[in-house]
């Protein structure tokens, strides 16, 4: 029995459309017959515009019968984070405090992504301000996970994963500001990359309340798929001056790597079948033909949570002062007011730290090629709950499960989440691999590697699989 359209990669599908085996029109109609399907288990996408989807695929049709296709992601759906604006649709932030008024204009990406001809099915679910790893908002409610509905996938793109691991379109754009697209996808099994700072151009966003450590990415089922997204989005734009001096977006033959494993951060807790996993991953790496060390972290994680912590606050805090938004959440409510208390002297020192953090790294880059890390601290919790309270029998904080995360977004490196083992339970597991900036193409052609030997695979969840 053939595949599902809906369960196809973005490349099959562009090879379907060159053959005439199967159309846009069709394959838009079954990723919206699996929404219908899943998407009232899940609550991942909470908005759609189906007339327009349906035009769009109709147009792209005719491209491909006419031999004449935009680029080979013309007429292939995806889905955009609700807090990445997208003509035509709200961009609810999740929070009831911002407008709910239709964008005029997309954010360049996925503008570009338009352009190449892709298909918009519908926003995906978001914590409110995307400021929490999990997913669940005033406006559109809990998000779960496909591989338990009850359970979260994470966040901040807990919609966005999601959608894609239970194949409502074969990728998605998320957003990653302390590790929001590589937690979400360790917790659903997929890839997810964080690109380097700059290397995705952004305008026509919404206020950037975490500075340049958030950036726009995909997340896919497949190294080639994200491979395809990142060839339409990544080249530099003139509004986004973060991206010049980055190398041109390519992906090289992989070749034996340094890599820096680190498998836990002091003594942060680190649940013992995430731990099982990552071990497994740098055993690939290994046998990949890539020098594999394990050590300690060359910095302090404690002083990484300080930054991000400081720049949170105060960005919540400009928002509410400059666009007098005040957030529906108690535990956001307190952050914000406690970023208007904050001494400016307490942020510079904040951003001073970031800057020697960054240059720690560029030193540590001499003598490593990668660093490999869990992606997250802890397996999925319940979907309604912001955290887990402890890790491995260790109480944590609101943070705890995403301590490995937020010193790439701080430094500006390129991550990408490795699917690995799965826990006893069937549960996801991922690996965080991490580069110098610039390095995007060589983490996908590591990961390439490691998937086409059957050593990072994306499988799919219970949620009537295909």
């Amino acid at each position: 029995m053939p595949d599902p359209l809906w369960s196809l990669s973005a490349t099959r599908l562009a090879d379907l459309y060159r053959r005439g085996a199967a159309t846009p029109t069709q394959v838009l109609e079954a990723v919206l017959g699996r929404l219908e399907t899943v998407n009232k288990q899940l609550n991942a996408v909470v908005a759609s515009d189906v007339a327009a989807a349906r035009d769009a695929a109709a147009a792209a049709t005719a491209r491909w019968t006419a031999a004449a296709p935009l680029s080979p992601l013309d007429g292939v759906p995806f889905t955009v984070k609700d807090n990445i604006p997208t003509a035509g649709f709200p961009t609810r932030w999740g929070s009831p405090a911002w407008p709910a008024t239709p964008a005029d204009r997309d954010e360049l990406p996925i503008a570009r992504l338009r352009d190449a001809g892709a298909v918009v099915i519908g926003k995906t679910n978001v914590p409110e301000f995307t400021s929490q790893g999990y997913t669940d908002n005033a406006v559109f409610g809990t998000t779960g996970n496909p591989w338990d509905p009850r359970l979260t996938p994470g966040g901040s793109s807990g919609g966005a994963v999601a959608a894609v691991a239970a194949g409502i379109g074969p990728f998605a754009i998320g957003t990653d500001g302390g590790g929001s697209i590589r937690r979400p996808a360790s917790h659903t099994g997929l890839f997810g990359l964080k690109p380097s700072r700059g290397r995705v151009p952004r305008c026509d966003g919404l206020p950037a309340i975490l500075l340049d450590f958030e950036v726009i990415g995909p997340i896919a089922r497949s190294v080639a798929d994200l491979v395809a997204v990142m060839q339409v989005v990544a080249p530099p734009h003139p509004r986004d001056p973060l991206g010049h001096g980055l190398p041109a977006f390519t992906v090289p033959e992989p070749a034996p790597c340094r890599v820096l494993y680190v498998p836990r951060f002091g003594a942060h807790p680190v649940d013992p079948e995430v731990a099982a996993s990552t071990d497994a991953v740098a055993a690939a790496l290994g046998r990949a033909g890539h020098a594999v060390t394990r050590a300690a972290a060359p910095f302090d994680p404690d002083a990484v949570a300080r930054i991000q912590a400081t720049v949170s606050q105060a960005g919540l805090a400009w928002l509410g002062e400059t666009f007098g938004a005040a957030p529906a959440s108690p535990t956001l409510a307190e952050m914000q007011q406690g970023g208007a208390r904050l001494p400016a002297a307490t942020l510079f020192g904040a951003l001073d730290a970031a800057h020697e953090l960054r240059r720690t790294l560029s030193a540590l880059f001499d003598r490593f090629d990668l660093i490999l890390t869990p992606a997250a601290a802890a397996l999925p919790w319940p979907a309604a709950q912001s955290h887990p309270p402890e890790i491995d029998g260790v109480a944590v904080g609101p943070r705890g499960h995403a301590v490995f995360t937020a010193f790439a977004n701080i430094a500006g490196l390129p991550g990408l989440t490795l699917p690995g083992p799965h826990a006893a339970n069937g549960l996801p597991i991922g690996a965080q691999l991490l580069g110098p900036i610039g390095a995007d193409g060589l983490l996908l052609a590591i990961a390439g590697a490691l998937e086409a030997k059957g050593d990072a695979v994306v499988r799919w969840p219970p949620l009537d699989p295909p």
